[in-house]
């Protein structure tokens, strides 16, 4: 395709060698050879650096930051992120596996929207399924409350445009709100975002998985869940004058 957007595909990784593999094959196979992987590694104490190596001196498209100390998957993505040279960048785990056409489909959807999420099929670790929709198990779609309560925007099933990433980043200095809803909401509230039902990704769900959220994990108090919320539209309120104040003082 003449003239086509490149795609970055941000990768965070942390002790990923069992699946991280069969992830990059279905991701490389999409894309173009202008494409690009940002990979950023936090403290992987098992063979996933070796394993990156290896396909980085095979694939000149990946790119690694490796030896992070972040202890911390936001900042390792944002780390990724900051990195990256896409018109349009998509989100990855290390352990899904990407559906044919996942990259072609959703970049051909960001011409129009700033943010695409796309559905997933969850599975187990051998990629048996769990739950056909990720949408339907979860009742994900738009809305600024709705995503504060809890929230749809995950990452491994995330693509937007640049233009997105310059408003959020830098995220928000606190762990209540993770990359993916940050990004979500930003984008619900300075651009477009949307909901496509089709699935694109199988997401595998396995006992050393970061965090099953929903699907199993542990879940916090009410007090905890309470003081959470505050801070997420502490942060909402913070972003909107800042963006509100900044657009206008352009337009001056």
């Amino acid at each position: 395709m003449p003239n086509k957007p490149k795609v970055s595909v941000c990768i965070a990784t942390y002790n990923g060698e069992k699946y991280i593999s069969e992830q990059l094959n279905s991701i490389l196979n999409q894309l173009s050879t202008e494409d690009e992987i940002i990979i950023s590694d936090d403290s992987s104490t098992d063979a996933t650096c070796e394993i990156l190596k290896e396909y980085a001196s095979k694939d000149k498209r990946i790119q690694l930051f490796l030896d992070q100390k972040f202890k911390d998957p936001i900042q390792n993505f944002q780390n990724a992120l900051y990195k990256v040279s896409g018109e349009f960048i998509f989100l990855s785990d290390q352990d899904d596996v990407w559906m044919e056409n996942k990259v072609s489909t959703v970049s051909q959807k960001l011409e129009s929207f700033d943010l695409v999420i796309h559905d997933s099929i969850v599975t187990d670790e051998k990629l048996n399924q769990m739950y056909p929709s990720f949408f339907l198990y979860f009742g994900s779609k738009q809305g600024i409350f709705k995503n504060v309560l809890r929230s749809s925007y995950y990452g491994s099933c995330m693509a937007f445009r640049k233009s997105l990433l310059d408003k959020a980043l830098p995220f928000p200095k606190t762990k209540e709100i993770g990359h993916d809803l940050w990004l979500g909401l930003v984008a619900e509230l300075t651009g477009k975002v949307l909901f496509l039902k089709e699935p694109y990704l199988f997401y595998r769900r396995h006992a050393e998985t970061f965090t099953m959220r929903g699907l199993g994990g542990k879940k916090r108090s009410i007090y905890k869940m309470a003081v959470g919320r505050i801070i997420m539209f502490y942060e909402i309120l913070k972003f909107l004058a800042k963006y509100r104040f900044g657009t206008s003082k352009k337009t001056q």
